[in-house]
């Protein structure tokens, strides 16, 4: 009894597995899949905000 659940849960969640990535890796996603893979190159660069904040904490003092 117990392990034809086992069997049951495990087999669902493959199913639902694979449906997720069936879905992230389609062709309907490809374009936001695109833009969320250069969301790190659209931040500014650390040292230049590091900078930044070092300056407005002088100019507060």
């Amino acid at each position: 009894m117990w392990g034809a659940l086992n069997g049951i849960a495990t087999f669902l969640a493959i199913v639902v597995f694979l449906g997720i990535v069936w879905w992230a890796f389609s062709k309907q996603r490809r374009k936001d899949n695109e833009e969320a893979a250069l969301l790190p190159f659209s931040l500014e660069d650390e040292k230049n905000l590091s900078a930044d904040s070092e300056r407005k904490d002088k100019d507060h003092e």
